[in-house]
């Protein structure tokens, strides 16, 4: 790798400058120091023009082929297009001796996914899952709320990912081609599930409902996946493009108290504005105090009810901090390929159920 060792920053290829690439991936890669944006992947005329505009100096292509033929100037790429070419385009990178970060979900099944983790294990070469959810500053918050021992012994955890899109955007994601891997369920459900998995280890079995709601959808748009994790823990997963009413982002019940948070972290909003993390982090993902989430027993948040808690600035910038760390120094990745086909396992066994309509044991 041409960063390795001369102090020099590690080049980045980044395949693909739509949602994914140009408002989370290249953003963070162009605020990491160690990293630097060489090359981006895409054919739109308009999307190289913006590329060019915000990052001066970057070498645009229209094919992943062409960053291919000169990978020996880059040392990592990042694979931010439709979910469909993740699979190939990582098998591909990893074959040309590149280090690769892919966009969740990594693949559409979990022997796909070991089966790259495989692959990059016996190149020697770092393989991750940009799951960005596990730096949201609620999922932080709560990480530390449990880890003080503040709501006792957890016994259920709510979350849900609801949003009020009547009507369609159309493309990829809302194709009800499985080829596409759409909608919802491996959408926003690859976030949930991983974070649940995070917090209270492996599922035993699952349970879902994927519904069609929107006139003209092909996809799930209105999805509910139940986990039994095995230490006793279930989770209760919502997942809505239709929620008129939103509920809370968090509900986390306990043996002694319950946390209650509401709204999104405020990171993605900053980047779709145009706003950027500093090299040193300062001021990002910080929200106002009436965001605060509330943690007490026996009282309605809604009402004033509980203790609110501080919230951790969400960091979505510690995620490439800790590729480029890995890459110099050999660390493990943030994410790794088996925790992205722990999370897949649990899909692919939620889509079986949601077919079935009967519980799946893992």
């Amino acid at each position: 790798m041409t960063g390795t060792g001369t102090g020099a920053a590690f080049r980045v290829g980044l395949i693909g400058y739509g949602l994914a690439g140009s408002v989370f991936h290249a953003p963070l890669i162009a605020a990491t120091p160690g990293l630097a944006l060489d090359t981006v992947v895409t054919r739109d005329p308009g999307r190289r023009e913006r590329a060019l505009a915000e990052y001066p100096g970057v070498r645009p292509v229209t094919t992943p082929e062409e960053l291919f033929a000169r990978a020996d100037g880059l040392d990592l790429v990042v694979i931010a297009s439709p979910n469909k070419t993740h699979v190939p385009l990582a098998t591909a990178a990893l074959d040309a001796g590149l280090a690769v970060v892919v966009d969740k979900p990594l693949a559409a099944t979990a022997a796909e996914a070991r089966s790259l983790g495989a692959l990059a294990e016996r190149r020697g070469l770092l393989l991750s899952v940009f799951q960005n959810r596990r730096w949201d500053n609620d999922f932080l918050t709560l990480t530390r709320v449990i880890a003080d021992g503040e709501l006792g012994d957890v016994q259920r955890f709510e979350s849900r990912f609801e949003r009020w899109r009547p009507q369609l955007k159309g493309g990829w994601r809302e194709s009800g081609d499985p080829e596409e891997i759409g909608g919802l369920l491996y959408d926003l459900g690859s976030h949930v599930v991983d974070q649940a998995l995070t917090l209270f280890g492996p599922a035993a079995s699952v349970y879902a409902e994927a519904d069609t709601r929107r006139p003209g959808a092909e996809a799930d748009d209105d999805t509910f996946i139940a986990l039994t994790h095995t230490n006793g823990v279930r989770s209760h997963l919502h997942l809505s493009a239709t929620a008129a009413q939103l509920g809370p982002r968090f509900r986390v019940l306990g043996s002694s108290a319950g946390f209650v948070k509401y709204g999104l972290d405020p990171q993605e909003a900053a980047l779709r504005a145009g706003e950027r993390p500093s090299a040193d982090g300062a001021g990002w993902g910080v929200e106002c105090e009436s965001a605060r989430g509330r943690v007490g027993a026996g009282e309605s948040a809604l009402t004033g009810g509980g203790r609110p808690v501080e919230t951790v600035p969400g960091d979505y910038p510690a995620y490439y901090a800790a590729i480029a760390r890995a890459l110099r120094e050999g660390t493990p990745p943030p994410v790794t390929a088996e925790e992205a086909a722990d999370a897949l396992e649990v899909l692919e066994a939620a889509r079986r159920s949601a077919d079935s309509g009967v519980v799946v044991s893992l």
